[in-house]
């Protein structure tokens, strides 16, 4: 249960921080947080990451339920391993994906407002879902890793008993 409250956290979070910019931000209105590298700018997204796929609603809701679905199968399948990052990690996933489903669902668009800004180049400005999102996928990487690493260091030893064995 603690992934699904993982999860719910997150949405939380997003959702109140969301309301926030909406309700008390003008679009495109900015307020510096350290100085021109860190700013809460009020924007507004109708496509997927860096704003790519402008406007296509639907397809998104519809890959958003998808995934959701195989999350929650997949996170039921893996919660009670002894791994605790792989759940944790689908826990992040999945409440990022709710939060910017329920903002397209209900508006079209997602509200984003975290913007960084190196030298000339700004980052595409994102939310605490998309954060949440990758997070969530570097550590389902990283247990990959981890897990493949672990696999053979038990096919080494095994090898190695089988060779004393013999």
């Amino acid at each position: 249960m603690i992934y699904y409250l993982i999860a719910l956290i997150v949405f939380l979070i997003d959702q109140g921080t969301k309301y926030l910019i909406a309700t008390r931000l003008e679009l495109s209105e900015q307020i510096p947080v350290i100085d021109q590298f860190f700013l809460i700018t009020s924007y507004r997204n109708r496509g997927a990451a860096f704003s790519i796929l402008q406007n296509q609603r639907w397809f998104f809701i519809l890959i958003t339920i998808v995934v959701v679905a195989g999350i929650v199968w997949y996170l039921q399948k893996v919660k009670s391993s002894p791994n605790k990052l792989l759940p944790t990690a689908l826990g992040l996933v999945l409440g990022g994906a709710i939060g910017n489903f329920l903002d397209r669902a209900l508006t079209g668009e997602v509200v984003d407002f975290l913007q960084f800004n190196f030298g000339s180049y700004t980052f595409p400005i994102f939310n605490i879902a998309d954060s949440a999102i990758v997070i969530g996928v570097i550590l389902i990487f990283l247990e990959a890793l981890i897990q493949g690493q672990r696999e053979k260091k038990e096919k080494g030893v095994t090898e190695k008993q089988q060779e004393e064995n013999a």
